[in-house]
């Protein structure tokens, strides 16, 4: 790359802070490390044109967990293991909100919804665990978490009564993003765009890096590429690509809140009066299991059959755009934060929770150099 002398000394000397990935960790590092060195240089990297992964491409749900899910974590995690990773989830939702306040998320909390297909066992498991689960979560909450209501919104094969949790949420992703963005410019934070690090080298009292377009040192790295973190030799967080498709805009659409089906493998819900739907991956675990942004017929097609036959039955629609984002998972849902030399950091492994875990878990990076 032909950089100048100007670009160079601004950009790319005496660098403090390097972090890769301008997700919600990322970002969040950065503001962390700003507010406790006010004069470091602070410089994110970012190999798209907007943050890759699933930063921009998620739901938008403030949620910490339907209550399917809650009893499968139990299967593989202790009562304590899950309580601390939903207290994580709730307290990272918090952070979210104190950071950028509730009007610059468009934070609506309509709480969240789970249907049961009518012909599993999955409501019958729900209903005889719920009290032990609202138990275990009380102290978070001062109040039962999961009920189960009516299905007042009319969906077809699925059970009459619906799972409902009064505290989950709903955010407009893309101005959860322009403002964290904002705000990290604001605080005289750098951020390159189309920057790949192709692999990282530490020194005694420096890391150098080499990208697709040039090379420098940095004090310190924080790594915060989530889905993407095997791409840097970090071990046990595989890629999950989760495929979505939002509807041209229905009159008069009265769904409202967030949704869940099948142990949230598949979510959908109503922004600006159209109707958002993803997942799928369980159809395919090992082909979702990939760093490549694409869609497939075999998802793409389940989707437009949960639509037709579950959701908006009796509705006409129009499916408008298609996309997909790479989230990053592992066998255990904590998300891995660790120091991995003198001057390199992690923060990856968000497990599908980013927007509930992902400020929490950039300030936690921060303070791993801190």
């Amino acid at each position: 790359m032909n950089l100048s002398y100007w670009e160079i000394k601004s950009w790319l000397t005496n660098v403090d802070y390097t972090i890769v990935g301008s997700g919600i960790v990322g970002l969040n590092c950065a503001l962390r490390l700003r507010q406790r060195f006010p004069k470091a240089k602070i410089l994110i990297l970012e190999k798209g044109i907007l943050p890759q992964g699933a930063s921009t491409k998620n739901a938008g749900f403030a949620c910490f967990g339907s209550l399917s899910e809650i009893i499968e974590d139990l299967k593989s995690h202790s009562e304590e293991e899950v309580f601390q990773l939903v207290k994580k989830r709730v307290e990272g939702l918090q952070l979210l909100r104190q950071t950028l306040g509730d009007e610059a998320l468009d934070y609506q909390q309509f709480g969240g919804y789970e249907l049961f297909s009518e012909d599993g066992d999955l409501f019958q498991t729900c209903s005889e665990q719920k009290d032990q689960i609202n138990a275990l979560l009380k102290p978070l909450f001062s109040d039962e978490v999961f009920q189960f209501k009516n299905n007042a919104f009319g969906f077809k094969k699925c059970h009459n009564q619906l799972g409902f949790n009064q505290f989950e949420g709903q955010i407009d992703t893309g101005k959860m993003m322009q403002a964290l963005l904002q705000k990290v410019l604001e605080n005289n934070i750098k951020i390159l765009n189309g920057i790949t690090v192709n692999s990282f080298s530490e020194g005694q009292n420096s890391v150098k890096m080499s990208t697709n377009h040039f090379e420098f040192s940095t004090s310190k790295l924080c790594i915060a590429t989530n889905g993407f973190a095997s791409s840097l030799n970090i071990p046990l967080v595989k890629p999950a690509r989760a495929q979505v498709l939002i509807t041209k805009p229905i009159n008069d659409l009265q769904i409202k809140g967030t949704f869940h089906l099948e142990q949230g493998y598949y979510y959908f819900r109503n922004i600006d009066q159209r109707l958002l739907l993803g997942g799928g991956r369980n159809l395919d675990f090992k082909g979702e299991e990939t760093t490549e942004f694409s869609e497939t017929e075999l998802i793409q097609n389940q989707l437009e059959t949960l639509l037709k036959t579950v959701i908006l039955t009796n509705t006409d629609f129009e499916i408008e755009h298609r996309w997909s984002g790479i989230m990053g998972v592992g066998t255990q849902k904590n998300p891995i934060l660790k120091t991995l030399g003198n001057h390199v950091f992690c923060g990856v492994r968000l497990g599908g929770m980013g927007v509930a875990i992902g400020s929490s878990v950039g300030k936690d990076l921060a303070d791993l150099i801190i």
